[in-house]
């Protein structure tokens, strides 16, 4: 049975994103392309806000997630603060006209002139990650004759249950503050005169489809916050991350934790602890959703070039690659294909879904039931989140275009890399 979604759904025998064949669009903009919905992205984007809904709360999109100016621009007219991990990353907020004051950098590795950067703009929160992180952070606020408003990134050691590679809150990780060493590394940001200690804030995983380990963070900061206050150290917000999981429609897999739910939960656990050891004041909540909001907004357009039958493998060669698409290759990721326009009569083999990359780990999918030619035209669906975004130009392969479906209307958002586009910053020596 294909996997579908509200936003993209076979009518008349073709998938469609909103009212738009997706037929139409591959044979307007060549493939590989990536196709988002933009009514995908609002909906989802609102499962936060409304949940948020009259309290102080703020939904930071992690751009890393994507971040074609488009889709920053729809999100920041919708309200949404950004999560970013670059210099360059907020330049992009900044050219969609994004508060910077709704703006967090997270990232291990902040450069001098990064950190410069976001404090000319007067960014609303560092995330700091190590001691080195504070002071380097302090001396560049104390040279521009600013303060910097931080939080610490606090490791609790919660296993998040997800694959290692995106795990980010066991302590052999290399993001955050230890939580036994986080009192400590707060002492020493209060005591440094050019930072304002704001927060705290916590990131455990991406894709999880279970909220637990996320509730059980959020209860080891919550005493920290409480233990922080006895020193006469006072947060203002407390950043629970994001890292919630979507359905890419892989067979057995659990089914990610509703927005609604998981929100609903979390603000019960933080209005209890109010009530109880907080006598109700008010502590600004602050998210990190990337994948959650963006990953099923996106699917990957790929053609079939060649069918290619092996003795013990049968191959559907796209062109498509690992460097448009680099999730399955690093992460084993499953993802959902499906033909554009399905066939009838023709008989189905077993394919791995492979690209013309020159490795062997150049796969998009393994073990797929396909009925297809040369030629149709394949959705890898759920692809909205670290497709685009993770892309390079392995084998001088220039980028995929990217187009942004508004109901009937498809706007294209960045036109395809051309070879010549990839060496204009090469100089031959002679």
């Amino acid at each position: 049975m294909p996997h579908t979604t509200p936003y993209f759904d076979y009518h008349d025998g073709v998938l469609h994103a909103e009212t738009t064949a997706l037929s139409s669009v591959a044979a307007h903009y060549g493939t590989p392309l990536y196709v988002y919905s933009k009514a995908a992205l609002l909906h989802n984007f609102d499962a936060y806000a409304d949940a948020c809904s009259g309290r102080p709360a703020l939904v930071c999109y992690a751009m890393k997630a994507n971040s074609n100016l488009a889709i920053l621009d729809l999100l920041a007219r919708r309200g949404a603060g950004f999560d970013i991990v670059s210099g360059g990353e907020l330049l992009r907020v900044l050219a969609v006209g994004g508060d910077p004051r709704k703006v967090i950098f997270s990232g291990v590795g902040k450069s001098v002139e990064e950190m410069r950067l976001a404090l000319s703009h007067d960014i609303l929160c560092f995330n700091v990650e190590s001691i080195p992180e504070l002071h380097r952070l302090n001396a560049v606020a104390g040279s521009m004759g600013k303060t910097a408003r931080i939080s610490l990134r606090v490791n609790p050691n919660v296993d998040a249950k997800t694959h290692p590679y995106i795990a980010t809150g066991l302590k052999a990780s290399k993001f955050g503050v230890a939580f036994d060493d986080a009192m400590d590394t707060y002492r020493v940001a209060a005591a440094l005169p050019h930072l304002e200690v704001a927060g705290i804030d916590c990131h455990i995983g991406s894709q999880l489809l279970d909220d637990a380990p996320l509730l059980e963070a959020l209860d080891k900061l919550i005493d920290l916050i409480d233990d922080l206050a006895l020193e006469g150290i006072v947060l203002h917000h407390l950043d629970i991350g994001g890292g919630l999981g979507i359905d890419y429609g892989e067979a057995g897999e659990a089914p990610p934790v509703p927005v609604a739910d998981y929100l609903g939960r979390l603000f019960h656990r933080i209005d209890q602890w109010r009530r109880e050891r907080h006598d109700g004041v008010p502590i600004k909540v602050i998210f990190e959703p990337g994948r959650s909001i963006v990953g099923n907004t996106g699917v990957l357009l790929t053609t079939v070039e060649y069918l290619k039958k092996g003795e013990e493998k049968n191959f559907c060669v796209v062109d498509a690659a690992m460097n448009d698409l680099m999730r399955p290759a690093l992460y084993q990721a499953w993802m959902g294909v499906q033909p554009v326009q399905p066939r009838s009569g023709t008989s189905a083999d077993l394919y791995d879904v492979v690209g013309p990359v020159c490795e062997s780990g150049d796969w998009l999918a393994h073990d797929r039931i396909l009925s297809a030619e040369p030629g149709d035209v394949l959705a890898i669906m759920s692809a909205g989140a670290y497709g685009q975004s993770m892309a390079s130009n392995y084998n001088t392969r220039g980028r995929a275009a990217e187009v942004l479906i508004d109901g009937a209307t498809a706007h294209l958002v960045r036109e395809r890399e051309q070879a010549a586009d990839l060496f204009a910053l090469e100089k031959v020596v002679k």
